[in-house]
């Protein structure tokens, strides 16, 4: 099973996402992917995927993209599942503490607040560092706008790492590694 999550104020129809369910579906493999909507709170959005797959009698391989990537971690952590990290967000309490205030949602237009109380959550699961870094593929562009793509790289030091030069935070040409991401 494949489970992309998605990123802060986005949701399954970011482009990563419906690209990536395009391919699996392409290749009759619609079955073995998902891409769930996850909750704002930190907290709820995990409990979500442990729930969802609770039931799961596979291999389990997440693709988190930027705040998913930080949840990725935490439950690849956790569970011993693989994760591809799309330009994911690394201690993401303290890299999203400017974000606090006003939000609105990319896709649906839902409006919410950041708050402190969400920001204690990410402290929560934050994982001080990666202890099996074969379970993980790393997949960041250094022309990333939103977070330093350094931080991800020196964080899942060991694991392997695709590192491309300009790029931005939607990581553009996603789709040139879907078959690295499946072969991983």
């Amino acid at each position: 099973m494949i489970v992309y999550l998605h990123g802060f104020n986005s949701s399954p129809a970011s482009g990563k996402a419906r690209q990536l369910g395009e391919h699996m579906a392409s290749l009759g493999r619609q079955n073995d992917y998902t891409c769930p909507i996850l909750p704002n709170s930190p907290r709820e959005a995990i409990a979500q995927v442990e729930a969802d797959l609770a039931q799961h009698n596979g291999p389990i391989t997440l693709i988190g993209s930027s705040l998913g990537g930080f949840y990725a971690t935490h439950l690849a952590e956790k569970h011993g599942w693989k994760a591809v990290l799309v330009n994911p967000a690394v201690h993401a309490h303290e890299l999203m503490r400017g974000a606090l205030g006003p939000q609105t949602n990319w896709h649906s237009g839902e409006k919410w607040q950041f708050t402190e109380a969400h920001l204690a959550e990410l402290a929560a699961l934050d994982v001080p560092a990666i202890t099996q870094p074969e379970r993980y593929l790393l997949l960041v562009q250094t022309g990333d706008e939103v977070i330093d793509y350094r931080a991800a790289v020196a964080y899942y030091a060991g694991a392997t790492q695709i590192v491309e030069d300009g790029g931005d935070h939607g990581f553009a040409g996603f789709e040139r590694h879907f078959q690295t991401i499946l072969d991983f």
